[in-house]
């Protein structure tokens, strides 16, 4: 007699050792952890450098990311608003426009424009300009130090990946003599350590040389439009 209850019995039965693989998956969190865990050392000692520069490397990304805002070197309104004051002649109110500014275009002018003297127009202005034109330089230089170490970061970062791996294989060959040619096994940790040594010290350096490139030209691009704008509000300065 037919049991109408078999077909299920048999589905349940190919169902249960599906579920239990997809139990031990590696998406496991427990498991995930673990893997990741055990590459770190497997990594050896290069992982704590490798690790230090990451850290830096985040670190110094959102502090460049900060120092790069375009509202930290100026904006067309106040650059229009002190082009208008000194076209008028009214310095005083354009040094306290810039003043209350804290962007580099105010700090600019605040720096340059007491230097400014109507009784002998022609000859002050070019001191402005040369005091505004040193604070841009001195914005770039403390600027551009921040971001140079993303630099350095993204050339030292695959050099240590590298050396780890000469460690590596070094440590392999060792094994080698020692015996190891018939026990792959015994070659596992020291290919490990090359493999992923190189590995992490290029997933380093590859974000650091595009971070650098990205916060380069931001800060250069910030600068040379500022740069225009302060040029255009010297070249408003009364000239005689």
């Amino acid at each position: 007699m037919i049991n109408f209850r078999t077909p299920q019995l048999i589905l349940l039965s190919l169902a249960l050792p599906r579920a239990t693989l997809l139990a031990q998956t590696p998406d496991d969190p427990e498991i995930a952890r673990s893997s990741l865990w055990s590459m770190i050392e497997q990594g050896g000692w290069a992982m704590v450098p490798l690790g230090i520069c990451s850290l830096t490397l985040i670190y110094l990304a959102i502090h460049c990311s900060r120092e790069t805002k375009p509202v930290r070197f100026g904006s067309e309104s106040l650059a229009d608003r002190l082009e208008d004051l000194c076209q008028k002649g009214k310095i005083e109110d354009a040094f306290s426009a810039a003043r209350h500014d804290p962007s580099l275009l105010g700090r600019a002018f605040t720096a340059g424009l007491p230097k400014f003297d109507p009784a002998s127009a022609a000859a002050t202005t070019e001191k402005v300009d040369e005091t505004v034109r040193e604070q841009f330089e001195l914005e770039e230089h403390n600027i551009s130090q921040w971001i140079h170490y993303i630099n350095v970061i993204a050339s030292v970062s695959p050099m240590i990946g590298l050396l780890g791996t000469v460690s590596g294989m070094i440590g392999a060959f060792q094994t080698m003599s020692a015996g190891g040619m018939g026990r792959p096994e015994l070659l596992a940790g020291d290919i490990g350590e090359a493999l992923i040594t190189t590995a992490t010290g290029l997933c380093i350096g590859i974000p650091a040389m595009i971070a650098y490139s990205y916060f380069n030209n931001r800060l250069n691009n910030q600068l040379v439009e500022n740069a225009q704008r302060a040029n255009a509000v010297c070249e408003s300065l009364p000239r005689s």
